[in-house]
């Protein structure tokens, strides 16, 4: 791997359920981001979890996407896992369908990987910050609440865990059996890296929390199971 900047390719897995309002502009907004100053290209792998809406047909009319359709509907955690499978770049990068992340930020995400080679980039909400304009109260808590007992469990001080714009070396991904199928596969991959000795670095990153209307998801049983997950993996 070179040690001056992320080697040629970038795959950017996008796991998808319902998302229909946004997964297009997404995408536009995605295929804007101009990746030559890096010298790399991307890889777009949109990961249908079995949606009831035009979420895949939508996604499969872009030009250079590729969009794996699941069976059944399983969860984030298990359209994360399937995009990695697919991912073929050295990098991946890990994109919700929704808007909440500018993909603009993606290249805050590159520059630190060239930074720091080797490392896990995390695009954190709260650097900086506290709760954002428009964000439910109980899930910045739940969040900051998971973060805090992933330094606790693994004594390395994250401020988000939960941030769904991760940075990764494909290489880094391969050795690590990621099983979860929700949410909580943002916290079994945070305890597992740092348990392996992989250095995470965060980067602040824009964020427009969506409203339960506009099709928010998770919820207090989500952050839960995250926390279940992240005593459960805390040694790797």
């Amino acid at each position: 791997m070179n040690g001056d900047a992320p080697p040629g390719v970038l795959s950017i897995v996008i796991p998808a359920y319902n998302e229909e309002r946004f997964i297009g502009t997404l995408l536009d907004r995605l295929l804007r981001v101009d990746l030559t100053p890096f010298g790399l290209t991307r890889e777009v792998i949109v990961v249908d979890d079995h949606s009831a809406d035009r979420t895949a047909a939508i996604a499969e009319a872009v030009p250079g996407v590729r969009l794996e359709r699941l069976p059944a509907n399983g969860g984030k955690g298990q359209a994360v896992r399937a995009g990695m499978r697919l991912a073929t770049g050295n990098y991946v990068l890990i994109q919700d369908a929704d808007l909440e992340y500018d993909p603009q930020d993606h290249l805050i995400l590159i520059g630190a990987a060239r930074r720091y080679p080797g490392a896990v980039i995390y695009g954190s909400r709260y650097l900086g910050e506290g709760r954002r304009p428009g964000q439910y109260p109980l899930a910045y808590a739940g969040g900051r609440a998971l973060s805090l007992l992933a330094s606790i469990c693994t004594g390395v001080r994250l401020t988000d865990t939960s941030t769904a714009l991760k940075l990764l070396p494909r290489s880094v991904l391969q050795s690590v059996e990621l099983t979860s199928t929700g949410f909580e596969i943002d916290q079994e991959i945070t305890v597992k890296l740092l348990a392996r000795g992989v250095p995470i670095r965060e980067m602040p990153v824009r964020y427009a929390p969506r409203t339960r209307d506009e099709g928010k998801k998770i919820g207090w049983r989500d952050w839960l199971v995250g926390a279940c997950t992240l005593i459960r993996f805390r040694n790797g």
